[in-house]
């Protein structure tokens, strides 16, 4: 006959030995309210002989320090949650906050309703959020009062150190990586424009074709494949004779490779393509994508351990972005 493992210390436990309340027993773990040292080493006593072990998420609870890292996520609609760039973010979220004992929770923050943020804030169980895709208004909707609590990837203030990418020098890095092989007329498809990291891309790009005696060529797009194939359409009908294009994210990019080639276009042959990322499939597509790189996992392991540690942070800190050069361009 087996004997059942034996029953793991509760509060209770601890608190019945110790000769105290329930509350007086959580106060002293806990240590936050008042309690005479008589009391605190009773029930110190106690929880050691009982070899009881407090629940990290409850303490947090109870201390109000919240057991979740929430990583908020701004765009037009819950769609952007789907986007393989967020899954990164959780992912390094999510190791930043297991020694811990942190969990982390996925949000969806309209770009028009950026006052949901405190909602967010307000909730005893989250510890501290990561804002993605941040915008202006997002940043006015955050309170003072969780200063230390909030990090942002893509734009910051005084309150909220932010974390990003150097796009524009990667984007740079890009096109003249184009111009240097032979392309003298190339178009680009953008990001959504309301993001600042966008629009640095599109800056870096007026500059350097305006430089080179190049013609500006843009067309709008979203950071999809789907928008990337229809934009590569747009760009044959009113430039015919573009021979090279830059877009702004590689799943954009992988999209106006297939738009080009149901057009009968060879990439690139006659259009070189170029993107921004440098996802998994950048290397394994036909032909292989020519890119710049995003350490999207360092730059969430910054922004989470800046929650995390409260500790003070530079009001932006930009990561290098390298051009990796394949086949496409």
């Amino acid at each position: 006959m087996t004997t059942p493992a034996a029953r793991a210390a509760t509060l209770e436990d601890v608190a019945r030995v110790a000769g105290v309340s329930r509350a007086t027993a959580s106060r002293v773990l806990a240590r936050t309210g008042s309690a005479s040292p008589a009391t605190r080493d009773r029930v110190a006593a106690a929880a050691d002989r009982l070899g009881y072990l407090p629940n990290p998420a409850a303490r947090a609870l109870v201390r109000g320090s919240g057991v979740r890292l929430a990583v908020a996520v701004t765009g037009s609609t819950e769609a952007v949650l789907d986007d393989p760039y967020v899954d990164r973010v959780v992912a390094a979220a999510a190791r930043v906050g297991a020694p811990h004992g942190i969990g982390v929770t996925l949000h969806w923050l309209p770009r028009r309703a950026p006052q949901t943020l405190r909602r967010l804030v307000d909730d005893r169980g989250v510890c501290g959020v990561v804002l993605v895709n941040t915008t202006g208004s997002v940043l006015d909707a955050v309170p003072r009062r969780v200063r230390g609590r909030v990090a942002s990837i893509g734009i910051g203030s005084p309150a909220v150190p932010a974390f990003d990418v150097d796009n524009g020098a990667g984007a740079e890095a890009v096109l003249r990586h184009l111009h240097a092989t032979g392309r003298r007329r190339i178009a680009m498809v953008t990001g959504h424009r309301w993001l600042v990291c966008a629009g640095r891309s599109v800056h870096t790009y007026r500059q350097v074709t305006r430089a080179a005696g190049m013609p500006v060529r843009l067309v709008a797009g979203d950071f999809t494949a789907a928008r990337g194939r229809e934009a590569a359409g747009e760009v044959l009908d009113r430039w015919p004779d573009t021979d090279a294009i830059f877009a702004a994210s590689d799943a954009t990019a992988l999209g106006v490779i297939a738009g080009l080639r149901h057009r009968g276009v060879n990439v690139p042959g006659d259009v070189a393509v170029a993107g921004f990322d440098d996802i998994p499939l950048a290397a394994l597509s036909t032909p292989a994508l020519t890119t710049a790189s995003h350490p999207v996992t360092r730059i969430a392991t910054a922004a989470a351990t800046a929650v995390l540690d409260r500790r003070p942070a530079p009001p932006v800190t930009f990561f290098p972005s390298a051009l990796v050069p394949r086949d496409s361009a």
